[in-house]
């Protein structure tokens, strides 16, 4: 089962391409695509962490020079901690050993680190080469790898980095799903939750209907197509509609407000991008609910999802939340010195809004505190 989904920007629309056994097949989408840009011939650095390149690496390669294309390889550390500027350094130093041109690309094998790094690099070196998206994790399929955004981290904060720079093509291939780590397709589960939040209430429902979720294993082929297909639909619709963040595509950051300066104070460890997003969603649900924004059913509904699929509700025992307070007025999404927040207006709508004032949050961050 092949889905293509267009991310419809008017300048450099591209397509994201969900196929079980696509991994092996990327040459042959790369060289059979108008959008893409790159022509065989043309040299390709594949960017990985060593534990996905031993798995996947030799495929992919294989994909890609049997399609006519030079390649190389770069690999990177795993782990958010190293999502920095020294990282960004070994891939530039990997572009000019390689002769990357101007004609060439970059492909981020790999999750939303790896994504993220590639993206930059490729948006920077010689000021913009091609790109292209091989997620490997379910948190980069539906969210990282689709949309442009990439960047590193600062010290002071998650994503301080970076620029928009979209890619040539998407390729989705659920079947690596097999081999991904429990805990890391529960993080990529808490941005589908996301999108049925704020903007597809079939897809939340639909969540809603199993009595697992918290392992891949417990999910039937219909669900694992409705899940890749409806988020990143919902991905692509946003972000085709306001593509560098001046509205609309800041409802993308749902629980990502509090879950970014969770991330930062555990200096990204002990704690996944997901799970933060998870206390995130809990805390801003709760805000919701005390505006009237959505009901306490909604709120409920949202909790018990986040839960079944085995995300935490509760902050780990070394933070609390006047840290968490403190670490919030250092985020890039503030402005005039207001915070901005995404609040759901029932399932499958949400809004921007900035009259959260410190004692909302200080509330909703103690709904969450340690246990």
């Amino acid at each position: 089962m092949t889905s293509v989904i267009t991310v419809a920007l008017p300048d450099q629309p591209y397509n994201v391409v969900i196929s079980a056994g696509g991994l092996g097949r990327v040459g042959e989408w790369l060289q059979g695509n108008p959008t893409a840009l790159v022509k065989p011939g043309q040299r390709l650095l594949v960017v990985a962490n060593p534990g996905v390149f031993k798995i996947y690496g030799e495929a992919l390669v294989r994909s890609l020079a049997q399609a006519g294309y030079l390649v190389e390889s770069c690999l990177l550390p795993a782990g958010e901690r190293y999502k920095t500027l020294k990282s960004i350094q070994k891939i530039y130093d990997a572009a000019l050993a390689f002769r990357l041109e101007r004609q060439s690309a970059m492909v981020a094998l790999g999750g939303g680190v790896i994504g993220d790094m590639t993206g930059f690099a490729a948006a920077t070196w010689l000021r913009g080469v091609g790109l292209v998206q091989v997620p490997t994790s379910l948190l980069a399929m539906v969210d990282a790898a689709i949309g442009g955004k990439t960047g590193v981290n600062h010290p002071q904060g998650k994503n301080l980095i970076g620029a928009f720079y979209q890619p040539r093509l998407v390729m989705i291939d659920p079947l690596v799903l097999k081999t991904l780590p429990v805990r890391e397709f529960r993080a990529g589960m808490a941005e589908v939750i996301k999108y049925g939040v704020i903007w597809d209430q079939p897809l939340f429902e639909a969540l809603e209907a199993p009595t697992r979720l918290d392992q891949y294993r417990y999910l039937n082929d219909q669900l694992r197509h409705t899940i890749l297909t409806h988020a990143c639909q919902a991905k692509a619709e946003v972000v085709s509609q306001d593509e560098k963040e001046a509205g609309l595509r800041a409802i993308l950051n749902y629980g990502h407000t509090i879950g970014h300066a969770i991330e930062n104070l555990m200096h990204y460890r002990g704690i996944n991008h997901g799970e933060a997003v998870a206390l995130g969603m809990v805390a801003a649900g709760h805000i919701a609910s005390r505006l009237g924004f959505w009901s306490n059913t909604e709120e409920q509904r949202q909790r018990a999802l986040i839960e079944k699929v085995g995300l935490p509700t509760c902050l780990p025992t070394v933070l609390d939340a006047r840290a968490v307070l403190a670490a919030l007025q250092g985020d890039k999404k503030v402005e005039a010195g207001l915070l901005r927040f995404i609040m759901p207006r029932g399932l499958g709508s949400a809004q921007i809004t900035t009259a959260i004032d410190q004692q909302m949050i200080r509330a909703a961050l103690e709904v969450i505190g340690s246990t």
